[in-house]
């Protein structure tokens, strides 16, 4: 096995911008599959064609540098096409959860003020009503099948006239907006330039010894930081091969697995949880899956020993920092941990430092809970036109992440809890602010709460403290139906909990920690899952 840099070092050197990593990495061989996708196999150099092709077709269609396209489709090739062909005119990609439904697809595709937006057939219907009454219409084009009236991607590419592409573009250009709730309740949009994208994948080089010859697969959605900057981006620096499955199945993963030859995956802790429970007659012990990203302790054994997979990794990072913390390849593993800071491939690189300080922005000393405070070279330029919110997530160059953390004398670092008003589910960071706004506005709702319970599989359940408006009724049926009209699946709450009236601040705020310190709560609320 090749050690990081030289892997890296197989390659000529470039300017850190996406068109010079692939071209950098595409002339190693040709021919090397770069991409499988629903048994349709990718060669480097033929998706470099294809890259070009959709780059004229971007330009022919008055998409500039700087201009925003969203992406609302499950996982596909599409995605990595986009995502290149914009790098290469300047623009920047906007991938959006597919599973949105129209209000909240609305606000990104508002906010962002989208040229053009790239869908699956079954998102088509809920992108349409959300782009409309944006000042410039969007075009739209599919990538999987074409309607009467919307055409298919790769046909509008082929038929592309040849126009000029642009010269101008630098590793410093915008190339990633990653919507990421934050507690106001309304998501922020993470931007990321060429040179943090390619930098990230370097670095998840070194995270799990990625090399030339890895299949990596993705089952983790494309609109997240971690299937970008981490499969995608990794693939991209190690000259790899990339896998993209739609989405997430237990019940045929291992066969996914074997079948496509996949050597490395990232997951999150709830599907390591699943899998670990899931029967073993679906087991295939002829996997080549020699690398995991995203284990947790608490089923790292049977990762190990029942599924026979050597190199485990578990880490930390957000969609504002990606990959700031994990255990080594090579060095003492602390299941338990976020493992220590991580490095680039090359040692005189200058990597990412991390401090726990107190509410008074202090250190602390190791072994007491504090807030973790970064700097890193893998960072957001900040949130797009959000300058106020920017300013508030950096104190002097470091980035405040809300999260409370401990380190031991050995310099590794263990999550305690979010510092925010933030639930962990199925993967997804969801704003209970975003929660309280929405179920607040139902006709019988005078107030509500959303706060995070613990999940059977890991992370978070939601539970939602419900006062009703006097003489009004409803049930926590009604509740969840309300939500499930106007949020994503996983943002509707499993527990509702009715009350006479929720405690509050003397300025009013809803004291949500001392909702979350009722240990009565969950019990007395109404499970929508039983």
């Amino acid at each position: 096995m090749k050690k990081p840099i030289d892997v890296l070092r197989r390659y000529a050197a470039h300017n850190y911008t996406l068109t010079g990593a692939f071209a950098s990495r595409a002339a190693h061989n040709p021919q090397r599959e770069f991409i499988l996708f629903n048994g349709k196999s990718w060669s480097w150099q033929a998706f470099g064609v294809a890259v070009e092709r959709t780059a004229r077709l971007l330009i022919s269609r008055g998409i500039r540098k700087g201009d925003r396209v969203a992406v609302m489709a499950r996982n596909c090739d599409g995605h990595v096409l986009a995502l290149l062909a914009l790098a290469r005119i300047g623009a920047i990609m906007v991938p959006v959860n597919p599973e949105f439904g129209v209000a909240e697809a609305k606000y990104v595709f508002h906010h962002a003020d989208v040229s053009a937006v790239l869908v699956a057939s079954d998102t088509l219907a809920v992108a349409r009503q959300a782009a409309d009454g944006l000042a410039t219409p969007p075009w739209f084009a599919l990538f999987d099948e074409a309607t009467a009236d919307v055409p298919l991607l790769a046909d509008l590419a082929e038929s592309a006239p040849p126009v000029a592409l642009p010269a101008d573009i630098t590793a410093d250009d915008t190339v990633l907006i990653v919507y990421t709730s934050g507690t106001t309740g309304f998501p922020k949009g993470a931007m990321h330039s060429q040179r943090s994208f390619v930098t990230g994948g370097e670095a998840f080089v070194q995270r799990v010894y990625l090399q030339d010859d890895d299949r990596v697969m993705v089952v983790l959605p494309m609109f997240h930081i971690n299937a970008n900057f981490y499969s995608v981006a990794g693939t991209l620096a190690a000259g790899a091969s990339l896998i993209i499955v739609p989405k997430f199945s237990a019940s045929t993963f291992w066969q996914v697995a074997a079948n496509t030859g996949a050597t490395e995956v990232n997951i999150i802790e709830a599907m390591g949880t699943i899998l670990q429970n899931r029967p073993r007659s679906e087991y295939r012990a002829d996997h080549n899956i020699r690398a995991v990203y995203g284990v947790r302790g608490s089923y790292a054994d049977t990762f190990r020993n029942e599924f026979g997979i050597p190199v485990l990794i578990g880490g930390y990072g957000m969609t504002e920092i990606p990959g700031v913390t994990c255990n080594p390849v090579e060095g003492v593993q602390k299941w338990h941990t976020m493992g220590p800071v991580g490095r680039h491939p090359d040692p005189a690189r200058p990597w990412a430092q991390c401090r726990v300080v107190d509410d008074s922005g202090n250190d602390v000393a190791d072994n007491v809970e504090g807030e973790m405070w970064v700097k890193t070279p893998i960072v957001m330029q900040g949130y797009f036109r959000d300058a106020e919110q920017t300013k508030a997530a950096f104190h002097d160059g470091w980035f405040k992440t809300g999260d409370v953390v401990k380190r031991d004398a050995d310099g590794y670092y263990s999550f305690v809890t979010r510092k925010g008003d933030i639930i962990r589910r199925r993967g997804e960071n969801i704003a209970g602010a975003e929660l309280d706004r929405v179920i607040g506005a139902h006709p019988a709702v005078h107030e509500s709460a959303a706060v995070a319970v613990p999940a059977e599989l890991g992370e978070d359940d939601i539970l939602v403290c419900v006062v009703l408006k006097s003489g009004a009724s409803a049930t926590a049926q009604d509740i969840a139906q309300w939500c499930r009209e106007r949020l994503a699946p996983q943002k509707v709450p499993r527990f509702v909990r009715f009350m006479d009236e929720l405690p509050h601040t003397p300025t009013g705020k809803v004291l949500k920690q001392k909702l979350k310190a009722d240990t009565s709560l969950k019990s007395g609320a109404v499970d929508l899952a039983a």
